[in-house]
């Protein structure tokens, strides 16, 4: 079991493009070092960011919050570049509600994924398939394949993500256990996935392989840890290097969080209003379900203060027709829609 990625010299000619890693600004000193040993994988980092937060915005987008990216915000790991697009979340750093825990598993889930995908796919150098976990073949198949090494993808999201959670107070304290449960996540439904071969299709003998779940899988998990999170209390400790804050489960009867929990220790706001400070955008102007009773209904999610109505055009296919062989034609139509916004 490797327990960190060794931050050494052996790839030190891929620091010698700085001009990278000395772009991005915010990032702390340890996940500078980090860019410039191991900026062949960054790309995988940043795109791990953008997937974790692209999945936070399918989770939430029926409810008020529902994980808007702006820029010019604080970002999740510290910005991390993607094409020159730097991906941020409208939620500052400084919250500790519920759905600061979501983002950060989901993130930290993102980039382990990500990376983990990457080197399977052979577009790095310094990782490739795992051969640690696979064990004796069963009965009526055999390793093959290339199975994907989830742990590499996890240690690069551990060095990267929790660099920045170094200091000895409740947030860090948070942020670190929830980036772990979210990466956690991954390796908790690693599973086989095989391929048949033989004539006409048939199964004569399988080749399996280890391989990560759907994302989606991961998020719709992480969005059921979210609805389940245990809330915390913040503790002070006096230790040599000083006051140390942990955290503790509010309510004792409840059952203890483990490390695939999520864990917060502030209520969340309502976001039906602006607020810089909550990074709430409020719901104004939102489309909502007018047949809804549910959040992503017009009452709730419009905080009571009602929907405007207007009808939007909309071409679409229509009258398909499949042509033997093979293609199909459809004429244009145009369909008249309701579409309800927050007031």
């Amino acid at each position: 079991h490797r327990e960190s990625l060794a931050l050494g010299q052996q790839y030190s000619s891929l620091g010698s493009q700085p001009i990278l890693c000395g772009s991005i600004p915010g990032l702390v000193p340890k996940q500078l070092r980090f860019c410039r040993n191991y900026i062949e994988i960054m790309p995988s980092v940043a795109e791990g960011v953008k997937l974790g937060i692209q999945e936070c915005q399918h989770q939430f987008r029926g409810r008020r919050w529902n994980c808007t990216t702006i820029k010019d915000n604080l970002a999740i790991f510290g910005p991390v570049l993607d094409k020159a697009v730097h991906m941020k979340v409208s939620f500052k750093q400084r919250m500790s509600t519920r759905e600061s825990a979501f983002v950060h598993a989901v993130a930290s889930a993102g980039v382990a994924f990500a990376v983990t995908r990457s080197c399977a796919e052979g577009t790095s150098t310094m990782c490739g398939c795992d051969s640690h976990h696979k064990g004796p073949p069963g009965e009526g198949w055999k390793w093959g394949g290339c199975s994907e090494d989830a742990e590499f993808g996890v240690l690069v999201s551990r060095e990267f993500a929790d660099a920045r959670e170094n200091r000895p107070d409740a947030r860090s304290a948070m942020n670190r256990h929830n980036n772990e449960a979210g990466r956690t996540t991954i390796l908790d439904h690693m599973h086989l996935r095989c391929k048949c071969h033989g004539l006409s299709g048939s199964c004569e003998v399988k080749t399996c392989w280890w391989a990560q779940p759907d994302f989606r899988m991961l998020g719709d998990y992480l969005k059921d840890k979210y609805d389940s999170a245990s809330e915390m209390v913040v503790e002070k400790h006096r230790e040599s290097r000083g006051w140390v804050e942990t955290l503790r489960a509010k309510y004792a009867f409840f059952k203890h969080p483990t490390e695939r929990d999520l864990v917060y220790y502030e209520g969340s706001p309502n976001f039906c209003e602006p607020n810089p400070e909550t990074g709430s955008f409020g719901t104004r102007d939102r489309s909502c379900n007018v047949s809804s009773h549910g959040i992503e209904g017009c009452d709730l999610l419009c905080c009571g203060r009602g929907h405007n109505t207007r009808t939007e055009k909309r071409k679409e296919k229509c009258h398909c027709i499949f042509h033997w062989c093979c293609y199909v034609s459809c004429q244009e139509c145009v369909r008249v829609y309701d579409v309800h916004t927050c007031k």
